[in-house]
Order: C-alpha cells, then structure tokens, then sequence
C-alpha cells in the first residue's frame, strides 16, 4: 500500500462516505481508513432477509451477549438479533462517565449509515440564527442560503422521499414521491389542521420511491428491515452509494481495521501532513501522507482524534486555540409525548410496512407572537405513527382450533403515538475529555462524558407532552397517556457540537468552510462541526456540509498544483 494520497478521509459513515465519493470523483486520490471491519453491500448483511422464526432465539440476544453490550443496551432496539452485530462490544471498546451518557457506536463500513432512522429534514434560518438571537453558543458562520444548493445537491443523489409544505422553518427538499398516510394518521392530520392550525406531513425518508434511477439501488420494497442492511438499496446508505461511487472512480484505497489516533502537524508548514493510525489487528502503527485531511469518524472520535493530535503548536490538542474542542455536546431530547386509541376505523387496515412515520414540523417559538412560548427556547417536533396493535398472538393459553385460527386474523383497535425531538441548547459544561490513566487495548485514552439535560430542555419536554395530549383529546382520541422519559443525552443517537463552526478563532474550532482555523488543510464535516442542534434530525445537514466542504478543498488543493 503507498505512504501518500492526495487525500485521507478518516471513516466510512454518513459524512465519510461523502467525503469518499466527493473527492475521488474530482480526481483526488484518497485514502478512506475505518477502524472497523469490513463489510460488503449485500453480502455481509447476514440477517437482512431472516424472519423471526430462522432466528435461533425468534429475535432475542442471549445473556452473554448482552453482558458485552450493556451500554448499548440502553437503546433498547440496538439489543436484538437481527441489529446487534452491528453495534460495538462495550468490553473492548470501553468509554467512561461522569454523568450518564449513552454512546452508541458502530465500528464497520459504513458505520451507523446501516441502521439510521433516514429521516432528512432541512434546517432553516430560524435555526441558523438561533444562537445569535437568544444569546446561547456562538454564532453559526453560514446562512441558509450557503447550504441550501447542497442540500438539493445531497437530495437529488441519496433520494428523499416526502411531501412538500412551504414552511418557513422547514424548507423543502428535493422530494422522491411521498409515503403515504394510513386513515387514523390522516384524520389526525385534519383534525390539527382544523384544532391548532398546526401541520402533520409524513416523514421526509432517504428512501427511493420513484422511478428516477439511482446506480447501483433499487426502489424501497417496503420491508421495513432496513437497519439489517438493504438488499436493495433502497434507502442510503454509504455501503449501498457512496462508497461504491467512490470505488468506481479508481481513485479511493479503502482500509478497514484502522484506528486513526492522530492527525499529524508540521509547524514549519503549518499545516497537517498526515495520519498516525494503529491496526485494529495486528496492533502495528503506520502513518500516512496526504494535502487533505477529512474527519468524519462521528462527533465524539473526531473530537478525540484532535484531542490526540498534540504539538508545541497546539498542545491541548489540533486546532484547541478557543479551549471549545470537546465541549458543547448536544444531542436530541426525545421520549416526551402522548399515545391514544380511536374508535372507528375498524374496516380498514394499511398494506405493508412502511418504514417511515409521520413528522409534526416545530410549531413553537418561531418567530411571532402567537408562537412564542416564555418557558423555553427554541422548539421541538413530533414523530410518531398509527397502526393497529394487539392481533391475538401464538400463545397456547390463549385459545385453541377454530377459535383461535379466527382470533389469530383479528387485528386490534387503532392507535396513535406521538414523541416529541426537542433541541438541546449549546452549553459549555456538557464536555468529553481524554483519561490517559485508563487506555483501551491498543494503548489509546478513552473518552469520559460529562453533559446533561438542562432546565431548557425539561421545561420543552413538559410542553410536549401536554401538546401532544391536547392534540390526540381534540382530534377524539381516547385513553389518552402522556409520556415522559427523559433518559440521558446520546440517546437520540443526533451527538453533535465538540468541534463547532463560528466567526471567531477565539470561540470556535472550524470556520465557515469546516476548516480547522488554523490548519486550513483539515476539514471536520461530522456531528462535531454543529454549532446548534435544532429540533431536526441532522444526517441530511452533515451529508450537504460534506459535500461543500469536499468541493472546497478540491478547489484549494487543484490551485496549489
């Protein structure tokens, strides 16, 4: 294997998939190195075809493995046969915490590209200038109008699907053919409308619906298994695109099993010359060369990796002038809201599994008057769904022969859920830091955790949970329950903000192009550059930063040449 690339793009997920094919595709020859194993689109999804009955424990983990996995655990789908090989090992790959804190980590190809939810929402204006305007974080160094000609980029290749609004704070997308709404979802979508003038829309999925082509994937099949890995490519994946767009070129050399720990600085130059990895297998270094550095390992590695990267230039770490890197963790609250039954509905049912739910874009403080809600600030949105629960299950007790052959075919009543994903506020305090007294198996430091929810966030959650309720009771919903379960940060899976953008070196560690301040040839374009959070979910955000970030460099590396 050669020592220099054009390029070195540091993981496989989302943003390094990005990264991969952006760069390749203008010719750069790049190094993709994954600390994890390998995996192939198609055939190395071991389960993505298995029903419950070809499972030896019908979809359950046994006791060994969940005593090796107990942190992932937290997320409670993580924790079954069909998906758990896809999270990491908490024994080998140990992590610390000062105050709780979930980190759920997918250490192969792809990365957690394989089983993320695909929801793809744009942020706005309201959310570019949140900062600004309230005070809290610094403020974002780019507007709308700076990203939105690479979310259209983003969209039209990884294909969202999804109906278009016209809401301010919710711009559109470049839209496949929506989902659509079963009955209960849209009586509940009229009887909003109509209640609260607020908005129910399905879910905007990075699933292909219509019949433009996309290489190399096919339409969604509606089998909702995606997080097993898709077969067909219906949904996005860096397995399923980026990666083998990237492959296509030529130009991208994929190396799994490599734990990058630093990033390499020559004072002299100022500028980056290179990464110091460890092999995940044989525990060897090896350092490669290369112009361009992309961090795109997730928010919290990215930030370690800087960390790592110590110099008599930057001794608290790579680009840690401001003292902000691995500070300002955010993450979504989420697991606040209400569940209802209706009645009615009972002659009809919906046709396969859709795997999407609905979206309620924010409603609350966006603005004007009537929005403005003084026990927070910044807003939330709901996803949820309806469906028909409780069709009589295989259970011996509950009935034999013809009785239980009829009862097996009745599908229960309707129901409806809503939980609200609230935005978590910029605070300093929520920090992860470096425990050089405890190394992991190759010598390396491991991340402690020190965040938590606020005030903020608990007075939102409060509101979601009453919204939601009076929006089920309105629209003649029954047995109406309100749910609150806070949990700790990492648990919405959205972990952003320990490398954020800004205007000012002194308070941020990127500038509005992703670049280290200082050492303009490393771009972090993960959850790490997010200077706020929002209340939407944020992949589509990483993914179009990714690719204006790739461009950027491709332009400054062909000038120096």
């Amino acid at each position: 294997m050669r020592e220099t690339y054009d390029a070195i793009v540091i993981g496989t997920g989302i943003t390094g998939g990005w990264a991969a094919k952006e760069l390749c595709e203008n010719g750069l020859k790049t190094l993709v190195l994954e600390r994890g194993r390998m995996v192939k689109h198609i055939e190395d999804y071991p389960t993505m075809n298995l029903d419950p009955w070809d499972m030896k424990l019908r979809g359950e983990v046994t006791e060994k493995e969940k005593s090796r996995q107990f942190k992932q655990a937290r997320t409670a789908y993580i924790m079954k046969e069909p998906t758990h090989h896809w999270f990491v090992d908490d024994i080998d790959h140990p992590y610390n915490e000062k105050k709780s804190f979930n980190w759920m980590r997918g250490y192969h190809v792809g990365g957690r590209s394989i089983t993320w939810g695909k929801q793809s929402y744009r942020l706005s204006d309201l959310d570019f200038e949140a900062n600004m305007k309230d005070g809290h974080g610094v403020d974002w160094p780019i507007r709308y109008k700076d990203i939105a000609p690479w979310y259209s980029y983003v969209e039209k290749y990884i294909g969202v699907s999804g109906e278009a609004l016209g809401l301010p704070q919710l711009p559109d997308s470049v839209f496949e053919p929506p989902m659509e709404l079963n009955c209960v979802e849209k009586h509940l979508k009229e009887e909003m409308a109509k209640n609260h003038n607020r908005v129910l829309t399905i879910g905007r999925a990075a699933h292909i619906t219509g019949n433009i082509p996309h290489e190399g994937r096919a339409k969604c099949q509606f089998r909702n298994r995606c997080s097993r890995g898709c077969p067909y490519g219906g949904y996005f994946s860096s397995n399923a695109s980026t990666l083998p767009a990237a492959e296509r070129t030529g130009n991208m050399t994929l190396r799994p099993h490599s734990i990058a720990y630093e990033i390499i600085y020559d004072a002299d130059l100022r500028k980056a010359t290179g990464v110091k990895i460890i092999d995940s297998e044989t525990k060897e270094k090896l350092e490669f060369k290369a112009d361009i550095i992309f961090c795109c390992a997730s928010a919290m590695a990215s930030a370690s990796i800087l960390l790592q990267s110590k110099s008599d230039r930057f001794p608290n770490g790579l680009g840690n002038d401001s003292g902000e890197l691995g500070h300002n963790i955010m993450d979504h609250h989420l697991g606040a809201g209400a569940s209802g039954k209706i009645d009615g509905f009972e002659d009809f049912y919906f046709k396969g599994r859709r795997p999407n739910g609905i979206y309620i874009p924010r409603f609350r403080n966006l603005g004007d008057s009537t929005s403005k809600n003084k026990n927070f600030l910044r807003g939330y949105g709901y996803q949820g769904g309806a469906g028909r629960k409780g069709i009589y299950e295989h259970v011996a007790e509950l009935g034999y022969g013809a009785e239980f052959k009829e009862k097996i075919l009745e599908p229960g009543q309707w129901s409806m859920g809503l939980g609200g994903f609230g935005e978590c506020l910029p605070y300093h305090e929520n920090k992860m830091t470096l425990d050089y007294d405890k190394l992991d198996q190759w010598g390396l430091p491991t991340i402690t955790f020190d965040a938590e929810w606020k005030e903020n966030e608990y007075a939102m959650r409060k509101d979601m949970t009453i919204q939601a309720a009076d929006m089920l009771e309105k629209a003649g919903f029954k047995d109406v329950n309100i749910f609150d379960n806070p949990q700790a940060p990492g648990v919405g899976i959205h972990e952003m903000g320990t490398a954020r953008m800004g205007r000012d070196p002194k308070t941020s560690v990127l500038n509005k192009n992703n670049q280290i301040h200082d050492v303009p040839n490393v771009y972090v374009t993960d959850g790490a550059c997010m200077t706020s959070s929002g209340c939407q979910n944020p992949s589509l955000t990483y993914m179009a930063l990714t690719a204006r970030a790739a461009n950027h460099a491709v332009k400054h590396f062909k000038a120096l040449k």
